[in-house]
């Protein structure tokens, strides 16, 4: 067995441009037994606060971990399979959006990129509410990750 390159630590800015460029994450969250849960999710990273947003049902087994304890990370893949970024941090729920326009329902619209708003949101924000939709805000207090730079 041949020794290659080392994985190299990322810096703190370029974790940062990585969970932004990329938009599906596998999101850890912790069951009442210990053993970890892991969901794929969509989410939406705000580098200013350092806040990664999710989007979910009120019943989901997830969210009731949260709420249990408020402990998550999300891993994200590189542009290879080399590379990842984890942000790890305290994570809360809002309450469910209950009224077509409410804070929740709000936020689940800024949520979405620009090129994915919907042409009529009231409709969406409507749709929010049957759904019991609530944000799930994860502060980022520590990330990590490397690359690995091989070559052919």
């Amino acid at each position: 067995m041949t020794q290659g390159p080392a994985p190299r630590p990322l810096s703190d800015e370029a974790l940062s441009e990585l969970l932004g460029a990329q938009q599906f994450g596998t999101l850890a969250t912790t069951r009442r037994s210990g053993h970890p849960h892991l969901t794929t999710m969509l989410y939406r990273w705000d580098q200013a606060e350092r806040i990664l947003r999710f989007s979910t049902t009120a019943d989901r087994a997830k969210a009731a971990h949260l709420r249990q304890r408020p402990l998550a990370a999300l891993h994200v893949q590189g542009p290879d399979a080399f590379s990842f970024a984890v942000a790890e941090g305290s994570a809360e729920v809002s309450e469910p959006s209950s009224t077509p326009g409410d804070a929740t329902g709000r936020e689940l619209l800024a949520m979405l990129p620009e090129e994915f708003r919907p042409a009529d949101p009231q409709a969406f924000l409507a749709e929010q509410v049957a759904e019991r939709r609530v944000v799930i805000r994860l502060r980022v207090d520590r990330l990590y990750g490397t690359a690995l730079d091989v070559s052919g």
